[in-house]
């Protein structure tokens, strides 16, 4: 991709913008155009405008956003971790997600977990039945630890569940 995008942390101000392209990224109809939905396997709502107030003004999280021309084309979730720095809620525009986008939010992710965490390893979780992206991730450099973690069943904040088999893989990459 030869056009990259401008980096900056969410504000307050930018939350609902945030919630809508998360919603599109990974849920209903919006998110088919692209090939990362979860609505094969999710139903629902895949985060609400409190959660995303709470990373934006937490001390230990933030959310970085990118634009390309004046427009919000992609967002990650930055947490820190006990010694890692936690990557999650990965969203870009259905419509832009071959155009490497994707790759650059996680280079510029893992940019801060080291320069401004200072924190040498990444750590994300993936539904396990997300194979074909676990498997762009690991060519990232993104492994499995081998740790899996329960998906939150009965919490409608975090989608309704199409199927009763859902669980996290953990993934993790060293960052120098």
């Amino acid at each position: 991709m030869g056009v990259l995008p401008v980096f900056r942390d969410a504000g307050p101000e930018d939350v609902p913008q945030v919630v809508a392209l998360v919603e599109r990224a990974y849920r209903g109809e919006a998110s088919r155009a692209g090939w990362t939905t979860e609505a094969e396997l999710l139903d629902g709502q895949r985060t609400d405008e409190r959660e995303i107030r709470e990373l934006v003004q937490g001390h230990d999280s933030r959310i970085r956003l990118a634009f390309l021309d004046g427009v919000l084309v992609a967002c990650v979730r930055i947490d820190r971790g006990s010694g890692y720095g936690y990557v999650g809620m990965v969203s870009v525009e259905p419509t832009r997600q071959r155009d490497g986008l994707g790759r650059q939010l996680l280079t510029e992710a893992e940019r801060v977990i080291v320069d401004e965490l200072g924190l040498d390893r990444a750590r994300m979780t993936v539904i396990g039945q997300r194979v074909e992206l676990i498997a762009w991730y690991g060519r990232r450099g993104y492994l499995p630890t081998g740790e899996r973690e329960p998906f939150p069943y009965g919490e409608p904040r975090n989608g309704l569940p199409r199927r009763s088999d859902l669980y996290f893989e953990v993934l993790e990459k060293r960052l120098r």
